[in-house]
């Protein structure tokens, strides 16, 4: 059974390739679902615990499914480009990210805050750019 997959929210893909670059658009924890990991109700009011670390692990994952649809990972990955709500948050964001890239080799990265995303729910969203060689 295939993988139910997250569409765009506008008329824009989530991948594009030109030349040897591949570029992904800003990419967020949403699910196919429309849920959103890094959230959770923490009581009978309905009141949300926005989980930065969650989210960050969440919109990596996304990418990485994003640039295989297009032969590409996150080895390929140049540049990062990352948008958080509360600048507060970035111990986790930053805690999340180094699980998938390495200071040494990973890609160049700009963090900057933002007035706020979508979603009330949402509290990072990354856009990336990979460079692979095409055959």
């Amino acid at each position: 059974m295939e993988e139910k997959k997250v569409t765009p929210r506008g008329a824009y893909p989530h991948v594009k390739v030109v030349g040897d670059f591949i570029f992904v658009s800003g990419t967020s924890s949403r699910r196919a679902d429309n849920s959103i990991a890094g959230v959770e109700i923490i009581d009978e009011m309905g009141t949300k615990k926005l989980d930065a670390y969650l989210q960050t692990k969440a919109v990596l994952e996304n990418i990485e499914k994003n640039l295989k649809t297009v032969g590409a990972s996150l080895k390929d990955v140049v540049d990062v480009s990352s948008f958080l709500v509360n600048m507060n948050d970035f111990v986790d964001y930053n805690k999340a990210y180094a699980e998938f890239f390495e200071k040494e080799t990973g890609p160049t990265r700009t963090t900057v805050a933002v007035h706020q995303l979508p979603h009330p729910d949402l509290v990072v969203e990354i856009k990336v750019t990979a460079y692979k060689k095409q055959e």
